[in-house]
């Protein structure tokens, strides 16, 4: 297994975008799999926390795969502000996803877009935009924002005032749920029944929306609330990133 590496990337607006990156030690052209982070507890860690946590390398190993996570914008390195889920951060999740594409050993036909809380809010916005991924994954996320708004909690709706606005088009901007529509990949839902930060008819309406469009999607819900425990979701995660990207790996 090689080293992680770090890249900053143009965002094609005259922003950067921090990628951290690694790749499986048989460098010929296979999967890869996109890691968009959550809120982070306002540590602002970005991409670095899939580094941290050891899940970058841990996926790349078993998956045989080039995993990356991108920091959006105001997190890490990349060039804010923040934008909660908007545009600029979705251009930054293009902007990753264009790199992948361009690298060796990567197959741009079987490439994941994962993300997580409010990444899964922006990558469920960039499936709208990008036709060719392979297959999603969004965990604890928001399909429509103004129903998150007004139902959330304080914290939320000041998050989303002052990052996004509360304008019909910031909503709509950032509410996969109304562009379902124009999703493709097969997508697999993760979701905690007692989320008190994104209520799990969330995504109960978004795989229903999805289903009725003909995208091949898997709704699991868990018994807890917004973080997902890792030993509930690994087999789930296994079942389906096997399939997906590398059938003959082994996942743990």
């Amino acid at each position: 297994m090689s080293a992680i590496t770090q890249h900053m990337i143009a965002r094609g607006d005259g922003a950067a975008v921090e990628l951290f990156l690694a790749r499986p030690s048989a460098a010929k052209s296979a999967g890869a799999i996109l890691f968009v982070h959550g809120n982070q507890g306002g540590l602002l860690l970005g991409g670095k926390e899939a580094v941290d946590d050891g899940s970058l390398l841990r996926f790349s190993a078993r998956l045989n795969v080039t995993s990356a996570a991108v920091s959006q914008p105001g997190f890490g390195a990349s060039d804010g502000p923040a934008d909660f889920c908007g545009p600029a951060t979705q251009r930054a999740i293009v902007a990753a996803l264009d790199f992948l594409r361009e690298q060796p050993s990567v197959d741009p036909s079987r490439i994941v877009l994962y993300g997580n809380s409010r990444g899964a809010v922006a990558s469920a916005m960039v499936a709208a935009q990008v036709p060719d991924l392979r297959a999603i994954i969004l965990t604890g996320g928001v399909y429509d924002l103004k129903g998150a708004y007004r139902s959330g909690s304080r914290g939320l709706q000041q998050a989303i005032q002052k990052e996004a606005g509360l304008s019909s088009e910031a909503f709509s901007d950032r509410s996969a749920l109304y562009h379902s529509h124009k999703i493709h990949a097969e997508t697999l839902l993760l979701h905690g029944k007692y989320d008190d930060r994104a209520p799990v008819d969330q995504a109960e309406r978004f795989s229903g929306a999805l289903s009725e469009t003909g995208v091949p999607v898997t709704l699991h819900t868990f018994e807890c609330g917004h973080r997902l425990p890792r030993e509930q979701i690994t087999p789930v995660l296994r079942d389906f990133l096997t399939r997906i990207l590398a059938p003959a790996a082994i996942y743990h």
